[in-house]
């Protein structure tokens, strides 16, 4: 199998695209850029790739609420590529505001009768932007390790993971938890989400969206502390996109 095909999706609003791009194609997949557009008007294009990822940013301004008009733009058609992909071994990835796209598209529902999730104003209130580190105990998410930790860092106003009243989430669909780490500076948590989650997947494990962001620690010297440790291989942010590329198909 030849390197799998990334399309990253693009709309107005959209910042952290073209590092998307970069962290894909640094672990070995052939990623491109492809608007919003031209994904709607032709929700057939989504069949020419292996990989979908909604990045980071504040799409179409974040007004109504984060995500809420790109996820509207999806419509049911698109949903429905997004689908088939999964069905044939591909995989999906929302970043930060692609993650608020993701269940507000309803592509993340949660527990044994798709219970509705969100996210929300951090109960700071404020925008968060520092680094955390996480734990991954998802053994059937394409994307992660089973028992690593990860640090990477975070940069969001409505990142609280939230469930509609009397729901509940599984473990099995929880992919990442804030954790305690040496290097913390302030709340495990940072935005308040329930059960301290900080990604999810789909009961396939092959959609996930997460709130922190991988495409900015993929070389060593992104680290906050890379002066005073050694270099490693494959930086967390960079392990997420390789682990995925290892698992199309």
């Amino acid at each position: 199998m030849g390197k799998p095909r990334v399309a990253i999706l693009r709309s107005a609003g959209i910042n952290c695209d073209e590092e998307t791009v970069f962290a894909w194609n640094l672990a070995g997949a052939d990623a491109s850029l492809v608007h919003l557009d031209e994904v709607v008007a032709t929700p057939n294009r989504v069949d020419e790739y292996d990989i979908l990822t909604f990045p980071g940013g504040f799409s179409f301004g974040d007004d109504i609420s984060a995500g809420a008009i790109f996820a509207s733009r999806l419509g049911r058609q698109l949903s429905d590529a997004v689908r088939r992909l999964v069905d044939r071994g591909g995989l999906v990835l929302g970043i930060c505001n692609g993650f608020q796209v993701l269940v507000k598209a309803g592509l993340l529902n949660v527990g044994d009768t798709d219970t509705s999730c969100s996210l929300t104003i951090n109960t700071s209130a404020r925008f968060t932007c520092r680094w955390v580190t996480l734990e991954s105990n998802a053994p059937h998410c394409a994307f992660l390790d089973a028992g690593r930790k990860y640090f990477l860092p975070v940069a969001h106003a409505e990142g609280r993971f939230v469930v509609s009243d009397g729901g509940e989430i599984g473990s099995d669909r929880i992919a990442l938890k804030y954790a305690e780490g040496v290097d913390r500076i302030g709340p495990i948590n940072p935005n308040g989400s329930l059960n301290d989650i900080a990604a999810i997947t789909d009961s396939t494990g092959r959609i996930m969206g997460l709130m922190p962001h991988p495409e900015r620690y993929v070389r060593h010297t992104q680290h906050p502390f890379w002066t005073t440790l050694p270099e490693v291989a494959d930086p967390d942010g960079l392990a997420i996109f390789r682990t995925a590329v290892k698992n199309v198909g």
